[in-house]
């Protein structure tokens, strides 16, 4: 679904990402893990057309995405739940979750069908349903980290993309937002996550790359990267834990 082959990006002269190559295949959740700096964001950004400055090839379900605009990549079927949120914290969870259909309010046939993935985004988490009207700054940190996946779902992705989703939440909040993808994949989407907690990641994903420095320095099945020694010692500390164990 999605291919990324010898991506260099650059900011001014700086290069951030070096050659990086990686795939998605459909259906398939992928976990792209390295200490901050390392280039991820950056990887994200130039997929989803944030940054023009990258040398390369991306495609998209065999389409290029060159020279194309974000509200053109989110229209092909790919959204973005960013680093931060980036919420509209004064408007209401409803209307933030409006706004991530916008694109389809073009369409006078899709409005029946945004109302429905309105339910569907409510049903998913029900919390929204009970804070519908309240200002999205007012949520706590879980719900507004819930709100922002929302949003993004309600574009009706194929390829959905996630940058920390876990960043700043207590441990039950990481537990609960990646039990939702797992729920997400088993629906049939295709997932591209980024995670600074590298042993939670891999324990939901597919497949994983390791990112370094702007290079992709390790790749294979998540269960095989839960296992390699290096992993370990660089992004699963010393006393490693299942993270699902109760323990962690």
């Amino acid at each position: 679904m999605l291919r990324v082959r010898n991506l260099k990006c650059y900011y001014g002269k700086i290069r951030a990402i070096n050659g990086v190559s990686l795939s998605v295949r459909p259906g398939e959740l992928i976990a792209l893990i390295g200490a901050n700096g390392a280039g991820k964001s950056t990887l994200l950004q130039a997929v989803c057309g944030l940054i023009s400055q990258w040398e390369g090839e991306i495609e998209l379900e065999k389409h290029s995405l060159r020279g194309l605009k974000a509200p053109t990549i989110v229209e092909r079927g790919l959204s973005l739940v960013p680093e931060g949120r980036l919420l509209f914290p004064p408007m209401s969870v409803l209307d933030n979750l409006r706004l991530g259909a916008y694109l389809r309010y073009r369409r006078r046939e899709q409005r029946v069908l945004i109302a429905e993935d309105l339910e569907r985004v409510m049903a998913l988490f029900p919390v929204l349903q009970e804070r519908a009207v309240q200002p999205a700054g007012t949520l706590s940190g879980g719900e507004q980290q819930m709100l922002a996946i929302g949003r993004a779902l309600m574009a009706r992705p194929r390829l959905l993309l996630l940058d920390e989703p876990s960043m700043g939440l207590a441990p039950f909040l990481v537990r609960l937002i990646l039990d939702t993808l797992v729920q997400l994949k088993q629906e049939g989407m295709t997932i591209l996550l980024i995670e600074q907690n590298a042993r939670a990641a891999l324990q939901i994903a597919d497949r994983g790359y390791v990112l370094e420095n702007g290079q992709i320095v390790l790749e294979g099945a998540a269960a095989d990267l839960l296992a390699d020694q290096d992993v370990k010692r660089a992004y699963l500390g010393k006393d490693y834990r299942e993270f699902y164990d109760g323990r962690a």
